[in-house]
């Protein structure tokens, strides 16, 4: 028999966190039908000021079947926070954890940026992306580089090579789920690489603290100047104008995901 739950929970304070979160807000969404073009990435909204949609987005999940499916392979990989032996362990885990929701999300932007601007595919400007897996993909390639023994356990019944699973379940998304994002996955994977081949590196205590801050700030400031959220203190002026159309629209949740919505 394994471990009970609660001694689990113990061991993986940081995952256990981050599913309790996403969980929480994903009952909210659903609760109050907030659509999810509210708080989802895409390129047409960054680029008019929604900066605070790189973190929403993150932790926003379209259905309960995606929540659930992010949830169960984070879980697995909550097996980081237990290796302090090997380097990695609860810190390691909170540090990058923070990098790969930052830097994921401004690598899928960036990619956004280029298929639009340089390859003319206006089909990227308006897809929106939402859900946790860029940061599942991450640390499952940490773990593949890191640990290449290790196994990926889905469900509690699929059970997969670590080393392979990066590219596996790319694949595997890929087919099973047309919404899935291939970019958002793929760019999961491209940051965790560089931190396990430490190209990112030098997180500690200090640096997470001040990147915890400054994304705080970032979020608050764009939340004011998108005007998605009027925060009274901050008084910030507005470059666009209020009267043009388009300027801080919103749609309503449908059961159904639009065309252009992408999982991650």
């Amino acid at each position: 028999m394994g471990k009970p739950l609660f001694y689990e929970i113990l061991e993986k304070p940081s995952t256990s966190c981050i599913i309790g979160l996403c969980t929480l807000i994903w009952f909210y969404i659903h609760k109050k039908n907030i659509g999810y073009s509210h708080v989802g990435l895409s390129y047409e909204t960054a680029v008019e000021g929604h900066h605070w949609r790189i973190i929403t987005s993150a932790f926003s999940h379209i259905s309960v079947l995606h929540l659930v499916f992010n949830m169960s392979a984070l879980w697995s990989l909550g097996v980081v926070e237990q290796l302090g032996h090997m380097g990695l362990g609860v810190g390691y885990y909170l540090h990058y954890s923070i990098v790969l929701v930052v830097l994921s999300g401004l690598l899928v932007l960036g990619s956004y940026h280029v298929l639009i601007n340089r390859f003319k595919f206006e089909y990227f400007r308006r897809v929106t992306a939402v859900g946790y897996s860029c940061v599942v993909f991450g640390w499952m390639t940490i773990l593949s580089v890191r640990q290449p023994s290790s196994k990926l356990n889905l469900f509690g019944f699929l059970s997969l090579p670590i080393s392979f699973a990066p590219f596996e379940s790319l694949i595997f998304t890929s087919i099973i789920v047309p919404q899935a994002s291939f970019l958002g996955h793929l760019s999961g994977i491209i940051i965790g690489y560089s931190i396990a081949w430490g190209l990112i590196h030098g997180m500690n205590n200090y640096w997470a603290v001040s990147m915890v801050g400054w994304i705080l700030i970032v979020f608050g400031i764009s939340l004011k100047q998108s005007g998605a959220y009027d925060f009274q203190f901050l008084e910030i002026e507005s470059v666009t104008d209020p009267c043009l159309p388009g300027n801080g629209r919103m749609l309503q949740m449908s059961s159904l995901l639009d065309a252009r919505d992408e999982l991650v």
